[in-house]
């Protein structure tokens, strides 16, 4: 075991949430960084802009078709929490569709004096009559649900036979309308490590949660256990999967009978079942016979066959050293895919016939964005829903069906003059020789000047080219330069990008982020003193390994909602989900390598470090926000320039409404154009 990690933490009192002490901190950081950054007529008419960004009623509402309705979810300037809201197809190809209003959650929240987050609705299939609406306390991933009445547009009362959760990180699902599939918070025992469902159980309408029945029970080690089920007509059929780890699960098919059987694949690939087709997506080498399918590689199996003993497997993607799988949806009848070819997105679309499989490229899709799939019918139809945008090109809504044209459904609005600006892709060499790709947004031609380098680098997440209104207006516009980084840990060349990076690899990731640094100084980019770093979550891990390793690289840095005391990750909130992505603290084999990069545990007082602003939530019960504040405290003790602000709601994303979220950015914009040098 490694020594215990609270033996010489003078900061440990922070990481009690909502202690007053902890929270007295808070708000003196917090004032002292709104005196320094805010309090001038820039940033206000700054933070003004930002803000009609996220409100304009320009933006694209963003829909989910289920059955006649489209359902949407928009926030804007007279509805700060919120409407949930629906209307039909031939209304929103209208420049003003007329919305059915479902859910008011700026009423709600007042009427019951709580602030309410929207956390999401799963609508009853096929017939549209009920809901499962999951609101947050604030934006954390916790929440409470409700059934609500999609009739007569109102919460069915747990006295009417409602169902209904108190708060928890709970997972639940219909099954029919008067069933579901349940697992939450019901007492001592219920929650992994981790703090997510241990069990499944079936709940009846009328009964009590505590007599629902238990279809599948995991080990408290787990990170979560789900169940949920399949209504496709003709293909009826329940489903359990247990996640051991974050990458690790096993999948069963759940009997009429209670009986589990195993759909018996790697451990680690994602695995899914569609009408009558299984396809797997391997994380890892996978030997079957003879043949050894590689790491990416997509197969498609008859899912009885399979089940009865058959292992005939079509590919029907196989990745090379450049092509990698970043996304796969079904439609009714065809398989929709993203194809990622040195971070540039290609979609196809993969047909089961009589004579095999056929391939075909989506047509009327532009190759020069970014594009993923939003939506899709895999029920009844081959309609799909498209969003494709650039770092200088605003978002496109596309829809079609597949086989026929695809039609431009919304356009976004430009929300900063990108005339000048071109983007380009380079390759910075990492320390081990490999090439990691970035986009760099500027003006051609421009003299170094501020620059701001956006990195991620874990749990597989491809960073893609996308617009960003508020970064434009904030950092663009104002001649600064935007880069984004495609480090190891991430997706983007397929399951081994991220898996190279893994517990002990974790290193490639950081000097991935460091290469990428140096040579926007070498191509005469910008200079390190005007050479600024972003990152959150994991990210920003990365912005404090990037402030305690490499500090000579850099004139500020942005950590937000940071995971920075490696020591004690594991211990605190969902953490212990994320051992299979950095390793276990408590394994001192497994701390020799965490310790050399924790930067809580590697901050250095005689060693010059850039400023940096270190942000979270109060409300963050994902990652704990005592990772910033014994991180700002520590920096702080040994006299570095540290900036702190927390914002006392707002979940894992920092804000719980468009106010907040426009404020969090013009902080962050503001500090690093002030601290690089940018000027009015």
């Amino acid at each position: 075991m490694a020594s215990d990690p609270t033996a010489t933490d003078p900061h440990l009192w922070l990481e009690d949430v909502t202690g007053e002490s902890a929270l007295a901190w808070v708000r003196e950081h917090n004032d002292r960084t709104i005196a320094e950054f805010t309090d001038t007529d820039r940033f206000a008419d700054l933070e003004d802009r930002i803000r009609a960004v996220f409100d304009t009623d320009a933006r694209i509402p963003y829909v989910r078709r289920r059955g006649a309705y489209l359902y949407n979810f928009w926030r804007d300037s007279l509805h700060v929490r919120g409407l949930w809201r629906r209307t039909t197809m031939d209304e929103y190809r209208t420049d003003a569709p007329d919305w059915e209003i479902l859910v008011d959650l700026d009423a709600l929240a007042e009427a019951e004096g709580e602030n309410w987050v929207w956390s999401g609705a799963q609508v009853l299939r096929p017939d549209q009559s009920r809901a499962l609406i999951s609101l947050s306390r604030g934006g954390a991933d916790a929440v409470v649900v409700r059934e609500f009445d999609l009739l007569r547009a109102e919460f069915v009362l747990p006295e009417d036979g409602g169902f209904h959760l108190p708060e928890a990180k709970s997972d639940i699902g219909w099954i029919d309308a008067d069933t579901v599939y349940v697992g939450t918070d019901t007492g001592p025992g219920a929650l992994t490590d981790s703090g997510y469902p241990r069990t499944a159980a079936r709940w009846r309408r009328g009964t009590p949660l505590t007599e629902a029945v238990t279809v599948f029970e995991g080990d408290h080690s787990d990170v979560a256990v789900s169940a949920w089920y399949d209504r496709t007509p003709g293909f009826e059929r329940s489903f359990v999967e247990r996640s051991i780890d974050f990458y690790a699960s096993q999948r069963f098919e759940l009997g009429p009978d209670g009986e589990l059987t195993l759909i018996d694949v790697p451990q680690d690939a994602r695995a899914s079942v569609h009408r009558e087709w299984l396809l797997i997506r391997t994380r890892g080498a996978w030997a079957v016979g003879d043949h050894e399918y590689p790491a990416g590689t997509l197969l498609a199996a008859r899912y009885a066959d399979y089940q009865e003993g058959s292992r005939e497997l079509t590919v029907l993607f196989a990745p090379d050293p450049h092509t990698s799988l970043e996304q796969y949806v079904w439609t009714r009848n065809h398989l929709l895919m993203v194809t990622l070819s040195d971070v540039q997105t290609r979609l196809r679309v993969r047909t089961p016939g009589p004579a095999g499989w056929t391939d075909e490229p989506l047509a009327g899709v532009s190759e020069l964005a970014a594009t993923d799939v939003l939506d899709v019918d895999p029920v009844e139809s081959d309609e799909f829903f498209l969003n494709s945008s650039g770092y200088t090109t605003p978002a496109t809504l596309l829809h079609g069906y597949v086989g026929e044209p695809v039609e431009e459904l919304k356009q976004a609005p430009t929300f900063f003059d990108s005339s000048n600006l071109s983007v380009a892709q380079h390759f910075a060499v990492s320390d081990d020789g490999t090439r990691i790709p970035y986009f760099v947004v500027r003006e051609p031609g421009a003299a170094p000047g501020p620059t701001l380098l956006y990195g991620y680098g874990g749990f597989e997440n491809s960073m893609l080219p996308g617009y960003s209104g508020a970064m434009g207006l904030s950092w663009l516009e104002r001649g600064g330069t935007y880069v984004v980084a495609n480090i190891r840990g991430g997706g983007e060349y397929g399951p081994q990008w991220h898996t190279q990076a893994l517990k002990a690899g974790r290193h490639k990731v950081f000097e991935d982020f460091a290469a990428v640094a140096r040579d926007l100084v070498d191509r005469g980019i910008t200079t390190a003193s005007q050479l600024g770093a972003q990152g959150g979550s994991n990210g920003g891990l990365l912005m404090g390994v990037m402030l305690t390793r490499y500090p000579e690289l850099f004139g500020a840095i942005v950590c937000q909602v940071p995971l920075l005391d490696m020591r004690r990750y594991h211990l605190l909130l969902a953490g212990a989900s994320w051992m299979a992505e950095y390793g276990d603290p408590d394994d001192p084999d497994e701390w020799a390598f965490i310790s050399r990069y924790s930067p809580y545990q590697n901050t250095d007082p005689d060693r010059a470090y850039p400023p940096v602003l270190i942000a979270t939530s109060t409300r963050d019960d994902r990652v704990h926000p005592g990772h910033a504040r014994k991180m700002a405290a520590l920096l702080e003790e040994q006299g570095h320039r540290a900036w702190y602000y927390e914002n006392i709601e707002g979940g894992h994303g920092g804000a719980a409404d468009n106010k907040q979220m426009a404020f969090k950015s013009a902080l962050a914009y503001t500090f690093l154009w002030d601290t690089l040098g940018g000027g009015d």
